[in-house]
């Protein structure tokens, strides 16, 4: 059965709070999205991080997005209690674009963030 567009504004609104923790360096709101139990995996500058979500906290609260960080929220799908956002970010830290995935499920009547699936832009790889 196909969600309500509400149902779609609702993951949107949850997944904002993805986007205004990157953007202000501040792990406080994604905190609210995620489950305790959420799992990351991904690539930051040709390695890969993968692991509890505490990771992508720690590196949250390092670093900021920065006066040009843009990002994109598109909700993929819906089905039922599972969603599918990507999340399109520039200019992370001043100088990284990245490709995010965030898995969705409803409980409780709250959309919970329970794994992050992420790719570095290839061009803004820092090479040594």
């Amino acid at each position: 059965m196909r969600s309500s567009i509400e149902e779609y504004k609702a993951v949107e609104e949850a997944a904002k709070k993805f986007t205004r923790s990157v953007a202000e360096g501040n792990s406080a709101y994604a905190k609210e999205l995620f489950t305790d139990d959420a799992v990351l995996f991904g690539f930051l500058d040709g390695k890969l991080e993968h692991g509890s979500i505490e990771q992508f906290y720690h590196n949250v609260d390092t670093v900021s997005g920065g006066e040009s960080f843009k990002s994109r929220i598109d909700v993929v799908d819906i089905e039922e209690n599972l969603a599918v956002v990507r999340v399109l970010e520039e200019g992370w830290g001043g100088r990284i674009d990245f490709t995010d995935y965030l898995l969705l499920l409803k409980m409780g009547g709250e959309w919970k963030c329970v794994a992050k699936a992420y790719n570095q832009n290839s061009d803004t790889i820092k090479r040594e």
